[in-house]
């Protein structure tokens, strides 16, 4: 199902039947993870032509019965469309209860797009938060964490992915003018202004002597931080024009960055060595304390815009061949929901455990050699999304200070005078109606990591959207009887349902102490 809406006043076009495209004032277009799409559904046949030809690798591409199909990947964000609308990916519905979308009216649509958005945004600003919450620096979010450290507060009516992204941007823009700094000027003019260059004046003005080629220091607004910044104000200009939130707030910013000049194609070319270059720049500007935070944070999104409109693709998705030109290239904001729900899910349960007792330490995806040969040559790693050591309240200073060796990810072995690993966490982007649903993939690693770690306690955490399903404890049965005397006892293993809604865990009343 497509839906192109406003967010609070959606109708159809004509008198399509439910579940077909339903159009709005505003060029959103609004569709899920794993939807495939038809030319037929979108307002623009040129907008799917063009997504076909850029063959980004988050798209699957297929031909059945007689026409093309594009079929959305385990990605979420915005894709800046060449007609001007904006392709919004929301996650993928998971409560099997609900009326399924081609039933639902436009009412229940925009009801269930609007709770879908919610949560995302939460889980982004979380994500966003998460270098001053915690010290850890977690696997795959170096884009993410660009955004700054402070996300501007939820709304109470969900907004759409696009016009959330640009209040974050804003949020930064409007506390941060152009830094202005000194620059070296060399001009040939008919007044001695600053130093005068004997060498270029002989070299130039002998024939002239009215002239005088002068260097002087001028205040100038082109530094390379600023124009990286304009460059991004640039991108998000054209959903600036769309948006009905913020038009007067982009034509201020507009008026207040005029005078500072863009990047050239070439430098576009070059971004990391002008993002380099610019944040040296900028640490050389006598500024106040919070000034230089505001300015580097805002140039950090920036440049992680630019990069998501870069050749490169989104976070690092590559397309084969694109011959575009720089200044021809669309924002395209993707980002992996795997990877993303399990980053968020590790840093709420983390967080969950530090409140329970300061003894829980969370370890996020630390890495240790599993399996040797003879020799003792590596053979297998494992990597669990969360481990939660647990430190005895009397520790010394000593296991203190080799505990503080995990938060860089590595794992090591643990005696029971230094503490036990209590908890050993597996999250799933993966919907589970029952304990039966349980794959044995799933199963055996699960089972694998509670052995490694000798953890009384196994999750295999998943998403869900209400607190309807608890946690399923999972009993682990002997081969045959004669064994169930001489199998040693096994760790707990727990299907624990997370709340997508709330950010939190459905508990159990035995679950945690």
């Amino acid at each position: 199902m497509t839906v192109l809406h406003n967010d609070s006043n959606l109708h159809t076009a004509g008198k399509p039947e439910l579940g077909q495209p339903a159009v709005s004032k505003t060029g959103i277009m609004t569709v899920f993870e794993h939807q495939r799409l038809t030319a037929r559904d979108f307002v623009y046949v040129t907008d799917f032509e063009w997504l076909l030809a850029q063959e980004f690798s988050v798209f699957g591409i297929k031909r059945k019965r007689g026409q093309w199909q594009l079929q959305v990947g385990h990605y979420i964000g915005i894709v800046h469309l060449p007609s001007g609308m904006v392709l919004e990916i929301l996650p993928k519905r998971m409560a099997a209860t609900n009326t399924p979308p081609q039933r639902q009216s436009p009412s229940q649509q925009q009801s269930a797009i609007s709770r879908t958005r919610l949560w995302v945004q939460r889980m982004l600003a979380d994500l966003i938060a998460s270098n001053d919450s915690s010290p850890q620096i977690l696997p795959h979010s170096k884009h993410l964490g660009q955004f700054g450290r402070h996300a501007a507060p939820l709304p109470i009516n969900a907004l759409p992915l696009s016009d959330w992204l640009i209040q974050q941007f804003l949020q930064g823009l409007t506390h941060h003018s152009p830094t202005k700094h000194y620059q070296t000027q060399i001009d040939n003019q008919t007044s001695l202004q600053g130093r005068l260059v004997i060498k270029a004046q002989l070299q130039r003005n002998l024939l002239q002597p009215h002239k005088f080629v002068c260097e002087r220091s001028v205040l100038s607004q082109e530094m390379l931080a600023n124009r990286l910044i304009k460059s991004a104000l640039e991108q998000l200009s054209p959903l600036l024009q769309t948006s009905v939130r913020f038009p007067r707030i982009g034509a201020q910013l507009s008026t207040t960055w005029q005078r500072v000049s863009a990047l050239h194609a070439h430098e576009l070319t070059q971004l990391a060595t002008v993002y380099q270059q610019a944040k040296r720049q900028l640490a050389m500007q006598p500024l106040h304390a919070n000034a230089v935070q505001g300015a580097q944070q805002l140039l950090e999104m920036a440049y992680w815009l630019l990069r998501q409109s870069s050749v490169a693709g989104a976070n690092g998705i590559a397309p084969p061949a694109i011959k575009q030109r720089p200044s021809s290239l669309r924002l395209c904001l993707l980002l992996d929901m795997n990877q993303a729900f399990e980053q968020w899910a590790s840093l709420r349960i983390a967080a969950l455990f530090r409140r329970i007792s300061t003894d829980y330490q969370p370890l996020f995806q630390a890495q240790r050699v599993w399996l040797n040969d003879e020799e003792g040559r590596a053979c297998l790693s494992i990597r669990p999304d969360l481990l939660i050591y647990q430190t005895p309240p009397d520790n010394d200073n000593d296991n203190d200070n080799d505990n503080s060796t995990h938060t860089h990810h590595k794992a090591k072995t643990v005696t029971n005078t230094a503490g036990c690993y209590s908890h050993v966490i597996d999250i799933k982007w993966k919907a589970l109606a029952n304990a039966a649903a349980i794959s044995p993939s799933d199963a055996y690693q699960l089972a694998s990591y509670a052995q490694a770690y000798q953890a009384p306690q196994a999750w295999l955490v998943y998403p869900v959207q209400d607190d309807t399903q608890q946690p399923t404890r999972l009993r682990q049965l002997p081969v045959t009887e004669a064994l169930a005397n001489k199998v040693p006892n096994h760790a707990t293993l727990w299907l624990i349902p997370f709340n997508v809604n709330t950010g939190t865990i459905n508990k159990g009343s035995d679950l945690l102490p």
